[in-house]
């Protein structure tokens, strides 16, 4: 029955016990109800014979984050153990992961006034300052599922460090200029958790070769080794097809790049004064050298990664490259097109990459571009 007793009935009934007992001095039914009431007593009221156990209230499996302004949350017993990025996945509903792995790399998101990784596990008692989340209209656009199986089925090569693709014609290495996407951003949302990074570019209808790195370290080594000035340094290869019969052997073009503005459009040209450009082409193979459309594959070498330089200098030597919209000839462009070439014939084939332990990178010919070539050969 004492177990249906509060604490205020044990006070009572520990009263009254006494005052009984002084009455019947003890006999018979009072030292029974003294005992009783010592007891309950001792029970509910004594911390040290009959310490109060209090059940303790578990964490909130979500806390309501106010996304517009500095929130600091004090990690809880319960809570501690989460990995930092799970944790934050799990309580700032809707916001994208690439956008909190983004939050934790820049250091927006700190524990106890510090930097994180994501895998690090909260402890109890942890400060966590978690900035206001503004995220724009398009980065909560999600890429489309074949974008990214595309991308994700292009990787030629990976290792602790380095990711490399055989990046498609037609896809931006990053967005900007109307597009909402690029190959970082497919790569940020592939993988949440990396801190990928581009390591050098190629123009959005240029496939082949595009390396990233996986960590800080790495990228800067590698942008130190695409330094043309160094002694040694990335080669970079790539497979164009001409327009004409290339009649001038091994020739290396070394002249400047600046940027126009013609009729409204951003253009590159060649000039002296513009940034030193290098640009080695050798010759592999002339197709229809006596018809009205003759071409010439060629494999090119760059020293520099200028924008648009490839395609600048095969102009500036009187081939532009075959399918080139804004550098090359529009009857010839027009000619191909009817052959089934659709792009720019412009491919980064090789990497070397001279690092300790050297590697070279190779990407494949896309099937559009390789069926153009067995077709020309047939001619």
């Amino acid at each position: 029955m004492a177990k249906f007793l509060t604490n205020a009935t044990a006070y009572t009934e520990f009263s009254c016990g006494i005052r009984a007992a002084k009455s019947v001095k003890l006999r018979g039914f009072g030292q029974l109800y003294l005992s009783v009431a010592i007891f309950l007593y001792f029970k509910y009221c004594d911390p040290i014979l009959f310490p109060t156990q209090t059940k303790q209230q578990p964490a909130p499996l979500y806390m309501q984050l106010d996304k517009n302004k500095v929130n600091q949350v004090t990690i809880s017993a319960a809570q501690s153990g989460q990995r930092i990025d799970n944790f934050l996945v799990k309580h700032l509903k809707g916001v994208p992961k690439s956008h909190i792995y983004r939050l934790l790399r820049s250091g927006q998101i700190r524990v106890n006034s510090g930097r994180k990784k994501p895998h690090y596990k909260l402890q109890a008692d942890d400060i966590l300052r978690i900035p206001p989340v503004r995220i724009s209209e398009n980065e909560t656009e999600k890429i489309p599922q074949p974008v990214l199986d595309t991308v994700n089925n292009a990787i030629i090569y990976e290792d602790e460090n380095i990711v490399a693709i055989n990046k498609p014609s037609g896809i931006a290495v990053h967005k900007g200029s109307g597009l909402r996407f690029g190959i970082i951003e497919i790569f940020r949302q592939l993988r949440p958790e990396q801190e990928l990074e581009l390591v050098h570019r190629l123009d959005r209808d240029t496939s082949g070769c595009l390396l990233l790195s996986k960590n800080r370290q790495t990228l800067t080594q590698l942008h130190e080794l695409l330094r043309h000035e160094k002694l040694t340094h990335i080669e970079k290869t790539y497979i164009a097809l001409l327009d004409g019969n290339w009649r001038q052997g091994n020739k290396t073009i070394d002249i400047g790049l600046c940027k126009v503005k013609r009729s409204g459009e951003h253009l590159i040209q060649a000039d002296s004064s513009g940034e030193r450009a290098i640009s080695h082409f050798e010759l592999i193979e002339v197709f229809d050298e006596e018809s009205e459309w003759p071409c010439s594959l060629m494999k090119i070498t760059i020293e520099t990664g200028r924008t648009h330089q490839i395609r600048v200098h095969s102009q500036y030597a009187g081939h532009p490259i075959i399918g080139d919209s804004k550098y090359g000839d529009k009857k010839s462009n027009a000619h191909f097109r009817e052959l089934g070439l659709k792009r720019l014939f412009l491919h980064a084939q090789r990497l070397y990459l001279p690092l300790s332990a050297p590697i070279t990178i190779e990407a494949a010919l896309s099937d559009e571009l390789d069926s153009l070539i067995k077709l020309l050969r047939k001619h």
